[in-house]
């Protein structure tokens, strides 16, 4: 099952390289391993929390940054090269300086990384009805409008996702903008 994403429109420089995530559905909440291929041909294996009938954790991710239009938080991030510890290279060629091109950018990324954990929360508890405090939402820099569409969205993959059995998988594609004439991933 392949969920429709938001057409976004990215920004004029921007070259599209697709990244595919394949998160298996498990039948209880056990860590969720999905994977990512990316169209250079490196795959990574990634464990994360979810299963069962809850979103996983990095599905809700991908699915509030690209509703949203977020290019450069975890998903980005993770399509320009960055690794972090709860992910294992599988297979596929990784170009020179792999580690310290994705050092670099979690450096560079920090505070958009941090506001893509942020606004992942915020959509995540708008979804399930949970406590958003006084001025969230007016403080995520995204308008509340926005918010409520993503919110609608994660609550109808959300439904979707409960409908997989156990060992069917969910494909996303994300489209990760790169900039002209940068190159190189890790």
């Amino acid at each position: 099952m392949r969920p429709r994403l938001s057409q976004k429109p990215l920004a004029v420089a921007a070259i599209l390289e697709d990244v595919r995530l394949i998160f298996r559905r498990m039948a209880d909440r056990r860590a969720v391993e999905s994977l990512v291929e990316r169209d250079d041909g490196v795959v990574f294996s990634i464990r994360g929390a979810g299963g069962g009938d809850a979103l996983p954790h990095d599905l809700v991710h991908a699915l509030v940054e690209a509703e949203l239009g977020v290019r450069d938080g975890i998903w980005g991030c993770v399509a320009d090269g960055a690794v972090w510890g709860t992910v294992r290279h599988v297979s596929g060629r990784r170009p020179p300086h792999a580690t310290e091109r994705s050092d670099r950018l979690k450096r560079e990324r920090a505070a958009a990384i941090g506001q893509a954990e942020a606004l992942a929360d915020l959509v995540h508890r708008l979804a399930d009805g949970a406590e958003v405090l006084p001025g969230e939402v007016a403080g995520s820099g995204i308008p509340a409008v926005r918010l409520a569409a993503a919110a609608e969205a994660l609550r109808a993959a959300g439904r979707r996702w409960a409908a997989l059995r156990p060992g069917e998988v969910w494909m996303q594609e994300w489209p990760a903008p790169r900039v002209a004439g940068r190159r190189g991933r890790s």
